[in-house]
């Protein structure tokens, strides 16, 4: 910086206000430096300049599965708008590991970032070291929230089973509830939110004893579980199986294909099997999933206004400023071939 400040003929100070703000100098000066800039091909170091500073434009975040279609659509959107609001996202994956998820809050302590959305690993997170990062800086969690008071954007599963439950009951038979392994609180979330709609259409809930495991590969999980339910003699409880998430689905789905079964809707079809979320992926199964469709795209939108709010620059963007600790959106029916 100190360089490219004598390149220019201008104070350090003048040329750090100008890569802060542009429009912080005078329109002279701000030729004057572009001009350098587009000759030299200097930028400055975003994270040094950024360590100097009382309070950083880098805005952290945290996903489970940098591959899963749901938490790539959901940092978009996080993106765009911080990027809007003069913030950088950074990104990172704790690939399922809580020491991985250790390692990146590390990460951002070490960048100073502003604040943070996170989508965490729940029943293997390492709360004490949440915690201790939500005293130093604001934090949002997203998909599942670590706790009964933390900030979280998510679905409301009330609503979303009462929705999925109400229609596989008038459209066939109940169904029976295939969870997934407890990794975050939306395995004890999701179960609790079935029985409740079952028993409010006054059907017996018939929860499917699945393997005790912390596995974030839901695929294979649904399909293992499937394959060694499908080939004992007393197999699921009813033709209408519901899965705790989409890719759980996913495995159950190919679990019965291999045994020869036909998933569908219709008098010619074995089972039916439903799912949630609405995978990005679950239009493109075979057959299509009936499933209830979290709004990612608003999910990530009002995780960021949070934060933003939180930091106290929703009031000078275009951010809407959100003032709620806990936003739960309503999920959409999605019928399709599968249910």
């Amino acid at each position: 910086m100190e360089d490219f400040a004598e390149l220019v003929g201008l104070s350090r100070p003048t040329v750090s206000k100008y890569f802060n703000d542009p429009t912080s100098v005078r329109r002279k000066t701000r030729d004057l430096i572009e001009n350098a800039l587009k000759k030299s091909g200097f930028r400055p170091n975003v994270f040094a300049v950024n360590l100097n500073r009382r309070r950083s434009n880098i805005i952290g975040v945290i996903i489970p599965n940098s591959t899963d279609p749901f938490y790539m659509a959901l940092t978009r959107r996080i993106e765009l708008i911080a990027n809007s609001a003069g913030f950088l996202a950074f990104v990172l994956s704790s690939d399922g590991k809580a020491g991985m998820e250790d390692e990146a809050i590390k990460t951002f302590k070490s960048l100073n970032v502003a604040g943070a959305i996170i989508a965490p690993l729940g029943i293997q997170s390492h709360h004490a070291t949440l915690e201790a990062l939500g005293q130093s800086i604001p934090l949002v969690y997203v998909d599942s929230p670590l706790d009964e008071t933390s900030a979280f954007v998510g679905t409301n599963n009330r609503q979303s089973f009462n929705l999925i439950v109400d229609y596989l009951c008038r459209s066939g038979a109940p169904p029976c509830y295939f969870g997934m392994p407890e990794v975050n609180t939306n395995a004890a979330t999701r179960r609790s939110a079935y029985v409740e709609a079952m028993e409010k259409f006054r059907m017996t809930p018939e929860l499917v004893a699945i393997s005790d495991m912390a596995s974030w590969d839901f695929e294979r999980f649904g399909f293992e579980e499937a394959t060694r339910i499908l080939a004992s003699t007393s197999g699921f409880a009813s033709k209408t199986i519901l899965c705790a998430n989409d890719r759980v689905a996913f495995g159950v789905i190919s679990a019965a294909y291999q045994r020869g079964l036909r998933v569908g809707h219709g008098a010619d079809c074995d089972l039916r099997v439903a799912g949630h979320d609405d995978h990005p992926l679950s239009r493109y199964a075979c057959p299509p999933i009936t499933t209830v469709a979290q709004n990612y795209n608003e999910i990530g939108k009002r995780a960021i206004e949070m934060l933003l709010t939180k930091l106290g620059e929703a009031a000078s963007s275009s951010v809407s400023p959100i003032a709620e600790e806990r936003v739960l959106l309503d999920a959409e029916l999605m019928l399709r071939s599968s249910a």
